[in-house]
């Protein structure tokens, strides 16, 4: 019983003297722990930087694509984004282009720009990039960045990353999703 009392009165203490918002934040890049209730069979998860996880704040999303992520050359790559994603994509906000990822002592980079078509549909829930020239089969970076105000209401976002090989018949393969937090 004392044990209880004690914990009771230590818990009183932490909350009335504010040391619980001690607790550091959280960052906006993506954690080295993700827990899926029910995951899809096939699910694969890809890498992603997001400069601010604030809700309304602007933000730049960098969806990479690594280079041990495609299978083959990409001609058309399609991002599919939530319909409850609501915030507003704009054509001249967004790019591919050959990325540096960055770590702890360097910044994610784009190092050249990859001349290509962007369209986005009426509802925004689909982004088509069409690269003039295919992105190779090697171990270079890609990445579509994004600049963007986060969306005003908080929750996770799924992006599915779909591509398109050369060929006679044009399927789209799935390559993997990306979880964007917004809070």
């Amino acid at each position: 019983m004392s044990k209880k009392v004690l914990f009771l009165g230590f818990s009183a203490l932490l909350i009335s003297t504010g040391a619980f918002k001690l607790a550091p934040e959280s960052s906006a890049s993506p954690g080295f722990f993700e827990y899926q209730w029910d995951p899809e069979p096939g699910y694969k998860r890809l890498k992603y930087y997001q400069s601010s996880s604030e809700r309304n704040e602007r933000a730049t999303y960098y969806f990479f694509l690594r280079g041990k992520e495609r299978k083959q050359e990409i001609i058309k790559l399609t991002l599919a984004v939530p319909e409850y994603f609501e915030a507003k994509i704009k054509k001249e906000k967004l790019n591919l282009c050959k990325v540096k990822v960055g770590g702890y002592t360097e910044r994610t980079r784009c190092l050249s720009n990859v001349p290509s078509r962007i369209e986005i549909n009426d509802k925004q829930t689909s982004i088509e990039i069409f690269p003039e020239k295919p992105i190779p089969l090697n171990k270079d970076n890609y990445a579509v960045v994004m600049k963007i105000f986060n969306p005003r209401k908080r929750g996770m976002f799924q992006f599915r990353a779909l591509s398109q090989q050369a060929g006679d018949i044009p399927i789209s393969t799935y390559l993997g999703t990306w979880n964007i937090d917004v809070q």
